[in-house]
């Protein structure tokens, strides 16, 4: 099968390229998808398990790319709760083989049904945002109907989603970002909109939970915004301080069916919209993520055609 491959730790997306590599071997518990679309995050090339397994060893030639939405085409020994020909779309673990590949082997646990009435390329965008959206914002901020919630980076991939959820539980929600992302945090849902290159953060006032997904400086100054006893969330790197009698959580997202399962449902109803970029092939895969990029949107992978590969 083919696959995108990464080699050189030094060499950055130049080490991308498109090989032949073999099928996946399905373990206990596992199922192997066809993949029929793939997302991908740069920062991928610097985590530590892109390169090696969790013993330590070197595991290159390694796939990336950890989103993916397929169907079912084997079961491991042991494996329940899926079935072959079943659409699937979930989060690929971190120090195994990823999903820029035809077929890819995967926890079955890691992943969930997908309706028929939701495209592949829609799902591809969903778990890595949509799963660190809902734990970053309900798991570790607790946040409730009528609390107060800034979410930075609002209109990226993972501010996109979590400016929805918090919208929806009934949050006021104050997006930040850049001037040219005013238009789509508020059209989004957010109440409000703070320029990060130009207003003040303190003007903000005392809020319940801080969602952060930029770190450094930005992250520094939202403790002083957060209220006693409220919540700073990150992903970007371990707060250095924390708000007065309150929380500051650094968290790595984590599978789970269950959530995927309630994104995925909000997705149908249409009470949630994740930002599709470009689609491009896995042929073209490399020049996707070496070239310029728009920021409009995650770009995804289209693996396989689902229309073809049901004819087949």
């Amino acid at each position: 099968m083919q696959a995108i491959t990464v080699r050189d730790r030094d060499a950055g997306f130049g080490g991308l390229a498109l090989t032949d590599v073999p099928y996946p071997h399905a373990a206990e518990n596992d199922v192997v998808v066809r993949v029929h679309a793939a997302g991908f995050t740069p920062g991928e090339l610097e985590w530590p398990a892109t390169w090696t397994d969790r013993a330590g060893r070197d595991r290159t030639p390694s796939i990336p790319g950890h989103e993916l939405s397929g169907v079912v085409v084997e079961l491991g020994y042991g494996t329940t709760g899926l079935t072959v020909g079943q659409r699937v779309f979930g989060l690929a673990d971190w120090a195994r083989d990823g999903s820029l590949a035809e077929y890819t082997a995967v926890e079955a646990r890691n992943l969930a049904p997908l309706a028929a009435d939701i495209d592949h390329v829609v799902a591809a965008a969903l778990p890595i945002s949509g799963l660190t959206a809902w734990q970053g914002l309900f798991v570790h901020g607790g946040l409730r109907t009528g609390q107060t919630a800034v979410v930075h980076g609002a209109a990226g991939g993972v501010g996109s989603i979590a400016v929805q959820l918090a919208r929806e539980v009934g949050a006021w929600v104050i997006g930040t970002g850049r001037p040219h992302d005013r238009d789509v945090a508020l059209d989004l849902g957010a109440h409000a909109f703070v320029d990060l290159g130009a207003d003040d953060l303190s003007s903000i006032g005392d809020v319940d939970v801080v969602f952060d997904v930029i770190g450094g400086d930005i992250l520094e100054r939202s403790v002083d915004v957060v209220r006693p006893g409220g919540t700073v969330v990150t992903i970007a790197a371990p707060p250095k301080a924390r708000p007065r009698g309150g929380r500051a959580v650094f968290f790595v997202v984590e599978p789970d069916r269950s959530q995927l399962e309630a994104l995925a449902t909000r997705v149908r109803e249409g009470r949630l919209r994740p930002r599709v970029g470009s689609v491009r092939p896995l042929a073209e895969a490399v020049d996707a993520f070496t070239g310029p990029r728009s920021g409009a949107g995650k770009t995804i992978i289209r693996v396989a055609d689902e229309q073809e590969w049901g004819r087949r």
